[in-house]
């Protein structure tokens, strides 16, 4: 019985592992601008305000939101190489 119960959980335990090393593979490429010359780039736009969130997303981009001064939120994704919004 103990064999039983044990297998499912082990189971759950290696999918958990296998998600976790797919996460890790989400990393910036190396040729990468940093983060903080992106964040520059976010602060020089026009009518800026503050960084709300930076995410980076599955398609490989960071995904800025930012508050303008009149307290629009602004989402906009930028090339980690380049540095251009997309």
């Amino acid at each position: 019985m103990i064999v039983r119960l044990s297998a499912p959980l082990l189971l759950a335990a290696v999918a958990a592992s296998a998600a976790s090393a797919q996460e890790e593979d989400r990393a910036p490429p190396q040729n990468a601008r940093s983060l903080s010359e992106i964040v520059a780039l976010v602060e020089k736009r026009d009518g800026f305000r503050y960084v709300d969130e930076i995410d980076w997303d599955e398609d490989g981009f960071w995904e800025v939101t930012y508050i303008t001064r009149d307290h629009a939120k602004v989402e906009i994704r930028y090339d980690p190489v380049s540095g251009d919004p997309k």
